[in-house]
Order: structure tokens, then sequence, then C-alpha cells
């Protein structure tokens, strides 16, 4: 039935106020990201746009601008430590190389795995995705004292050996983005009809052949919801990194050294904080050609 104009406007109006909502939080911290130290401590009264922006806190943050510089604005920056301390672009590039890495790890097992769960049948197959579920369950911290005692056994934490240290961290994050990939993998291939995998090998393809040049294409979509999902979980992920890692700084970790004993370097957070969701839109536009394919794949049945 379709509805009326006065609630279709209602309808939008409400859908308008909750994407507010949700979107608030993101403006007020990238808000903050270019105020001066005064306007981010006003005791007397909350200061919206009655302000002259900088971009001292990103110049110090994102291209390791000396501190010396923050006399400009008028004593922004609370801590005592250098310039050095804040300048997060190797933070930047630990967290590029180990979601990167993850992901591509992550979907090139899934992918694999999936196929061969939703057209393969065996014993114990259902147990097994019962397994698969959950060691989701399962919080990193439950696995965090083994873990690193582990990786120290075998020469993996970063203050040992740094490749090897980087080679550590993305296999674990890997691991931890395995279960939900494959979950979502199987589900999109599911939705593909075994007729066509039968149609292709009736005309000669091979399994393989099959399964890359006609079920894969197929689910692009699918598979670039998962990647986004797998890059945003390793680009967020904070406990694993923070004790696994000792040199190697992904910018979760990095933002909460910006904490000093002085006060919060609130002006550097943010925008740290604001910089750190421009990979994960750019990773978004990449497959946005493919990602509402994918998260609508399968939500109808013929």
């Amino acid at each position: 039935m379709e509805l009326s104009k006065r609630w279709q406007f209602v309808r939008d109006a409400a859908a308008i106020l909750v994407t507010g909502l949700f979107m608030f939080p993101i403006f007020w911290w990238a808000l903050t990201s270019i105020k001066p130290i005064s306007a981010v401590f006003d005791k007397d009264r909350v200061v919206w746009f009655d302000f002259k922006p900088t971009l001292i806190n990103y110049g110090v943050t994102l291209f390791g601008m000396s501190r010396s510089q923050l006399a400009i604005d008028d004593g922004l920056g609370m801590g005592v430590a250098g310039s050095s301390s804040y300048d997060s672009r190797q933070s930047i590039l630990d967290s590029i190389i180990i979601s990167v890495g993850s992901t591509a790890i992550t979907m090139i097992v899934a992918v694999l795995a999936a196929y061969a769960l939703s057209r393969m049948r065996f014993r114990g197959r259902d147990s097994f995705l019962n397994w698969v579920l959950g060691q989701r369950f399962m919080p990193p911290i439950a696995i965090l004292v083994p873990m690193v005692t582990i990786y120290a056994g075998l020469g993996m934490r970063d203050n040992q050996n740094l490749v090897l240290g980087y080679v550590g961290i993305i296999l674990i994050y890997a691991l931890m983005n395995l279960p939900i990939a494959l979950l979502l993998l199987k589900s999109f291939f599911d939705d593909v009809p075994h007729d066509v995998d039968q149609a292709a090998m009736i005309d000669g393809a091979t399994r393989w052949q099959s399964f890359s040049k006609v079920v894969l294409p197929m689910v692009k979509g699918g598979v670039a919801a998962a990647a986004v999902l797998c890059f945003i979980f390793a680009w967020t992920e904070f406990l694993l990194s923070l004790f696994l890692t000792t040199q190697i700084r992904a910018i979760p970790v990095k933002i909460q050294t910006f904490v000093t004993s002085t006060g919060n370097e609130w002006g550097f957070i943010t925008a740290l904080g604001t910089a750190a969701v421009i990979p994960s839109f750019i990773f978004i536009l990449l497959v946005q050609r493919h990602l509402v394919r994918g998260l609508t794949l399968g939500s109808l049945k013929e």
C-alpha cells in the first residue's frame, strides 16, 4: 500500500534524524580535530564554530611537523614529549600493511573453503560449520596469554624479528576474520544454483574452471562485502595489536599513546582518528559497485 504524503514526510524525517544521530559523533570528532586547544577545553561554553581553524594537529600527526610550530596556535598541545611521539606516518603504514595483508589472506582461504563447503558433501560437514561459528564467539582476550607465549617461543614478536612480527600479526588477524568471512561467503555460494556448475562441467569445464570462471563472478558482490568487513575489523582492532607488538604500532594503539601524564592530546587524537576513517572509505568506494549487490545477495528467493 502506498503511503500518504504525510507519512512519507514522517518516514523521511525519521530517517534523517536517525542518520544524524549516528553521524554526529563523527562530525564532532572531525570538528575537534581543527580546533585550537583553547576551544577544545573552554570550561565556560561549548565551542561550535566560533574559533579559528587550525591544521597543526594534522601537520604533527600525519606529516611529522615540529611541535615548535604549535606556538602559533597559542600553546596547542599539552604533552611534554617531542614531535616524534606524535608523528603517526609509520603507524598508518603499519596499519595498511596489516589490514591489506590479513584481508588478502582471509579472502583467498575463505573463498576456496566456502565454495567447497557449499558444493561438496562430506561426513562432519555440519559439525565443522558449527565449530567455525564457535570460533567467532571466542573473545580475543581469552587467547592473549597463550598467543603471547607462543609468539615469543617462535621468535615472532616484532622486538625479536621485525619481518616475522608483521607476519605474525597479519596471520592472527586473518584467523580472527576467517570464520565470519567463511560463513558469509558460503551463504553467497549457496544462493547460486548447483545447476550452474553442472551445466558448465557438461560443456567441458573442469571443477576449477566452473568455480573461477562461472560461479565466482556471480558472487563477486558478496566477496566485496566480506572483504570490506574483514578490512574494517583488522583496521580497527586494538587488543591483539597492543599485546602482540612492541615496535609495530597500528593506529588504534598509536592513538592510545596520546594520553599523556599531563592530559589527553585531544587535538592529535581526533586528527589521527579522523584521518584513520579515510582508508576505510576509500576501500569501500573501490568496491561500492559490487558492495550493494553483495549485501542484498540472497535476500530474495524466486
